[in-house]
């Protein structure tokens, strides 16, 4: 049975050549693989529409070339899919969200367009042989991303992290192996103290791009106030503890990184 993998994102965040190098490396692994471009499938259908309507009857065309060429072990679909209905629509086995770029070059498409809570795999650079190789190994293997679990225990990582670094992933990997899942809660600090310089978008953007698409599905990112202690009354069931490294890590400093990039 075809596998449909829909590619979606923004125009511009990279999907059609993620999308060619994916198919070549499926192909090398001897999988039969087809492949639906958007722009190709509204060009014979002469159908250039991009009204809400119009996309909707754009993926629903997708989904039913898709169904109709069985022949294949994997059908990619890459197209904007800016709204939900449009992905539940094509109904793909496996989502790839390209979030590469935070604005394309329409600007209806932008205020369209809505991230998907639900996904696969979430690709954070432009960088296709790298990302086509690990979704390739996935999907071949079956290995679906974990889901974060808001019932299960879980560990809290609290910190500005201006910038994120390797030290600060070094310690989300000790704590992950406690409970299998974290939460990473940034404080809103920018401007704080003089220095402090981004903003908090700005930071889980650096997390995310270290930590995806590895560990998607272990982690969350909250965004908390400017919090200097914690405290809680006597047996609530909490433990806390520092933990330790050594100099490799230990000599990672943020405000030697803020230095080196001109900022304080």
């Amino acid at each position: 049975m075809t596998q449909r993998i829909l590619i979606m994102g923004l125009p511009g965040s990279g999907k059609t050549t993620l999308a060619k190098e994916l198919k070549t490396q499926l192909e090398s692994a001897g999988k039969q693989v087809g492949w639906l471009n958007a722009d190709d499938i509204r060009e014979q259908y002469n159908d250039w529409d991009f009204s809400e309507a119009g996309r909707i009857r754009q993926a629903r065309r997708m989904r039913e070339l898709a169904d109709r060429l069985t022949a294949y072990d994997y059908m990619i679909a890459d197209f904007v899919a800016p709204l939900v209905e449009m992905r539940n629509v094509f109904k793909a086995d496996w989502t790839i969200w390209m979030d590469t770029i935070r604005e394309g070059r329409y600007a209806d498409t932008n205020a369209m367009f809505v991230e998907p809570e639900v996904y696969d795999f979430r690709v954070p650079e432009q960088n296709c042989e790298k990302w086509a190789d690990f979704v390739k190994e996935h999907i071949i293997d079956d290995r679906r991303r974990p889901v974060f679990d808001w019932k299960k225990e879980t560990v809290q990582q609290l910190g500005r992290w201006q910038p994120w670094h390797d030290g600060h992933r070094a310690l989300f990997e000790r704590l992950l192996k406690r409970t299998g899942q974290v939460v990473i809660q940034v404080r809103d600090v920018q401007g704080w103290q003089g220095s402090n310089p981004f903003e908090v978008e700005k930071v889980k953007s650096f997390i995310r791009r270290d930590l995806d698409p590895l560990y998607q599905g272990q982690y969350e990112i909250q965004v908390v106030p400017n919090i200097v202690h914690i405290g809680w009354g006597r047996g609530v069931g909490y433990s806390s503890g520092e933990e330790t490294f050594d100099d490799t890590i230990t000599d990672i400093s943020a405000t030697k990184i803020r230095k080196e990039l001109g900022l304080k």
